[in-house]
């Protein structure tokens, strides 16, 4: 990955979106095709969204397809009856779609200023503008490319009618194929377009060769790209809608396009939102650009934002690492702590474990049900606070049903902070020798902490967490750095409460080696 160039590229595009007079914000679906329920938002220019098959990705997009007046489009291009049509016969006995009550909610910037609209069925479609009289249908250009591009037989004998006929010819201007040539490795004499009607077919003349051919004799990948630069390089302040943008392009590609995508929603003023399977094509936009769907028995939701340890599990971790999920920095830290002292012990090295955070407890049964889908169960340790223990059996049926036994790790205290709280007012002279201050000053600051957090009204655990941080920023450390000293001390000290969790975790590590 260019790391640099993208970290650069997206920072210029979050201070971009700020000045953005067009951009979809959020969309709420209802009642289709299996959602019950989902709301979307979107967060950065360019937004990818992701999940397994069936999760409603071409969904989302198609239904985002909806939301403007599209200039120089039919009064039908881009209308639910078009892009969500029911089938209904007159016949008796055959299949009909059924009916449902659908809507979908649009909430934009639109020239500057917040809008909103709203697309429901019921005998009929109809707009309404959530109690804004006069309200109107923000206008946009929008660009939708679908894979059905060409690939069907049907759609292959109608292009072919073309030259049977007679047709126009025009020349592609170069200015119309730089995303293309910035993305693929062949260069082109120019690009001819033959049309007739709404019907067109390219035709390549590569430079230093007189070969012409079409696009039936293009790579999928090198006609996906030319069409795209064809259509979108002079759209300004447009939406950009690309279901399976990756498909037909080799890893490199998916990469340049992404980059030369990004860079042109920079230039253009583009909103760009493209689903995909390809772990690639994630890791081309920042966390805040990555929208995951799971289907769930009735609905789809979006996964709270699947941090690298969700990423990296399903969409392309080698099955060889093993990762762990803990709730925050702190169990965090206290993990690395032990793993510090673990790892040599097992011949582990830090590239073979993966330690995950920044997820609620109450997110642990969603994980679980969302990994066990994509087989991955057997490749993680779940770590919870020690609050969290009244969810084990929850978490343990959980497993149960995806034919896995999960065994939960808790760690010391309530909290990790309360737990090295009391470590360090019962070993004075252990850490005053490793923080670098006299017994006498640490006691001090820890009595200093107690007395000014014991009349605290908070929760018993936010109270012990605040006094830990503010105990360390009078130290002039880190809070992670500094249980991340205490966990990995007292496991060399073989402390009772961390050697039984230490002892639980290097079970579960050793079973996990012998399945690899």
């Amino acid at each position: 990955m260019k790391h640099k160039v993208f970290e650069q590229i997206w920072n210029q595009l979050r201070a971009k979106k700020l000045s953005y007079k067009e951009f979809l914000e959020e969309i709420n679906i209802k009642n289709l095709r299996g959602i019950k329920d989902l709301s979307v938002r979107f967060e950065f220019p360019v937004t990818v969204i992701a999940g397994p098959n069936a999760s409603g990705k071409s969904t989302v997009l198609f239904a985002c397809a909806c939301a403007y007046k599209v200039p120089n489009s039919g009064n039908r291009d881009y209308v639910p009856t078009t892009l969500f049509p029911n089938l209904r016969t007159a016949q008796e006995n055959t299949p009909n779609d059924t009916e449902q009550s659908t809507s979908f909610e649009f909430y934009y910037t639109n020239q500057g200023k917040r809008k909103s609209m709203k697309w429901a069925k019921g005998k009929s479609w109809n707009r309404s503008f959530m109690g804004e009289r006069g309200g109107e249908q923000p206008t946009r250009y929008l660009y939708l490319r679908t894979l059905a591009n060409l690939t069907s037989p049907s759609e292959v004998r109608s292009v072919l009618q073309i030259a049977k006929n007679e047709v126009n010819t025009h020349t592609i201007t170069s200015d119309l194929l730089v995303l293309a040539q910035y993305i693929l490795p062949i260069k082109y004499q120019e690009i001819k377009i033959l049309s007739q009607g709404d019907k067109d077919l390219l035709f390549a003349i590569r430079e230093n060769n007189s070969i012409q051919y079409s696009e039936f004799h293009m790579s999928a990948g090198e006609r996906a790209i030319l069409r795209i630069s064809k259509d979108i390089s002079e759209l300004e302040n447009a939406l950009i809608l690309i279901d399976e943008v990756e498909a037909g392009l080799h890893p490199f590609t998916q990469q340049q396009m992404m980059l030369e995508l990004q860079r042109l929603a920079l230039r253009k003023n583009l909103q760009i939102i493209v689903t995909s399977h390809s772990p690639v094509i994630l890791e081309s936009v920042p966390i805040e650009a990555r929208v995951f769907l799971d289907r769930t028995e009735n609905n789809v939701v979006v996964k709270p934002p699947y941090k690298d340890i969700f990423q990296k599990a399903f969409y392309g971790q080698s099955l060889e690492k093993l990762s762990i999920l803990c709730e925050d920095d702190i169990g965090e830290a206290f993990l690395l702590g032990i793993l510090d002292e673990l790892n040599p012990k097992l011949g582990l090295t830090s590239d073979d474990i993966k330690v995950g955070r920044d997820t609620g407890k109450d997110q642990f049964a969603q994980h679980i049900v969302a990994l066990a889908k994509f087989d991955q169960l057997d490749n993680f340790i779940f770590v919870l606070d020690g609050d969290a223990k009244s969810l084990d059996n929850q978490l343990k049926k959980t497993g149960s049903e995806y034919g896995k036994s999960l065994t939960p790790l808790y760690l010391p205290g309530i909290v990790p902070e309360e737990w090295a709280w009391s470590i360090l007012k019962h070993n004075l002279s252990t850490y005053a020798q490793e923080l670098g201050v006299s017994v006498q000053d640490l006691e001090g600051q820890i009595r200093q902490q107690d007395q000014i957090f014991d009349n605290a009204t908070d929760k018993p655990t936010n109270i012990i967490k605040n006094k830990f941080f503010a105990f360390s920023e009078r130290l002039r450390r880190s809070n992670v750095d500094l249980i991340r000293k205490i966990a990995r001390k007292e496991i060399q000290k073989q402390s009772t409460e961390i050697k039984i969790f230490a002892e639980e975790l290097e079970l579960q590590l050793r079973r996990w080696q012998a399945r690899n």
